[in-house]
């Protein structure tokens, strides 16, 4: 691999992999998931990638919002894309003092920095009036109607477990995609995009403006992976591959899909359009405009799937 032009891997982090679902997890549970999940960031790091880093914030902000819901007499309630920032903040740094101490335990002086990312979206998009995104934790049958009295959406998701459900625009651009470019071309391991990054929108007269929505992380990480010239997306989450008839006697592991098989699949609904057809749809985008490799898989195969043992491998064309 040469060392004066090292690929770059975007490596997209659940953020059920730092609070996994049905587990109501403490912050220094968090701290521990975190330093768990950096096998194959840490791998790359050391084999001598440029690494950029984005996570997930479904459990997250969502218990942002319930921590809003319930101080809302005593402090002034934020914003949904405030709180998308703000997590992004302390996600960020939890994800960034780890990194940096196992890096320190392979004698690398490789930098980390985050950076509080916002993404370009459309005011227009559909999606903004059919909320179809996840947060925050299973809520119970009492919650649940509680939150559609008060205005709120709740369905259920692919486990049929019920869960808060937002508006998610496609991310259009990463604004601070100079500064991330940048960074990593330099060396540094950089966290971006925190819960997909903060959605804003150019008005006509104020400038760029915020808006009460979560981007999809895994889309965001391809349009940043594509941007940034990448050569590895690396999609981590909470199930080892993409299925085949999911949740069926018949289900099996996909190991290797091109672009074109796993969007006719995606046509054909073959996957949860609240959980994977998201990291389906960014790896077909990431493959198609760069010709890269695109991987899914659990979070504790990482370094399997990297090194082509593990996970789903979705390709422009069969290798």
């Amino acid at each position: 691999m040469s060392s004066t032009n090292p690929p770059t891997a975007v490596i997209a982090l659940g953020g059920n992999a730092l609070a996994p679902s049905g587990e109501q997890s403490t912050i220094y549970d968090q701290f521990r998931h975190t330093r768990e999940s950096l096998g194959p960031i840490v791998d790359l790091a050391t084999d001598g990638w440029n690494v950029c880093v984005v996570h997930g914030n479904g459990p997250q902000v969502g218990d942002e919002l319930v921590r809003n819901e319930l101080a809302r007499g005593a402090a002034s309630p934020l914003p949904l894309g405030v709180l998308v920032a703000a997590t992004a903040g302390w996600i960020g740094y939890m994800i960034q003092q780890s990194i940096e101490n196992a890096l320190r335990r392979t004698h690398s002086n490789r930098a980390v920095a985050t950076i509080i990312t916002q993404v370009q979206v459309r005011v227009d998009d559909p999606a903004l009036r059919q909320p179809t995104k996840f947060i925050g934790q299973t809520l119970s049958r009492e919650r649940a109607e509680e939150l559609r009295r008060e205005g709120h959406q709740v369905k259920e998701d692919g486990r049929g477990n019920l869960r808060r459900v937002v508006g998610s625009p496609v991310p259009q651009a990463i604004h601070e995609l100079a500064t991330i470019r940048q960074l990593v071309q330099s060396g540094t391991l950089v966290i971006a995009c925190g819960g997909g990054g903060a959605p804003i929108y150019e008005d006509p007269e104020k400038g760029w403006e915020g808006i009460d929505a979560v981007v999809d992380k895994d889309l965001a990480a391809a349009v940043l992976a594509r941007d940034l010239g990448a050569r590895l997306l690396l999609i981590l989450t909470d199930v080892d591959a993409v299925y085949a008839d999911w949740g069926t006697p018949t289900q099996r592991p996909l190991r290797a899909l091109t672009a074109d098989e796993a969007e006719d699949m995606d046509r054909a609904g073959a996957f949860g359009e609240g959980s994977m057809a998201p990291k389906i749809r960014a790896a077909i985008d990431f493959a198609r405009r760069t010709g890269g490799r695109a991987i899914i898989t659990e979070l504790s195969r990482g370094r399997e799937a990297v090194r082509g043992e593990a996970g789903t491998t979705i390709t422009l064309e069969k290798a």
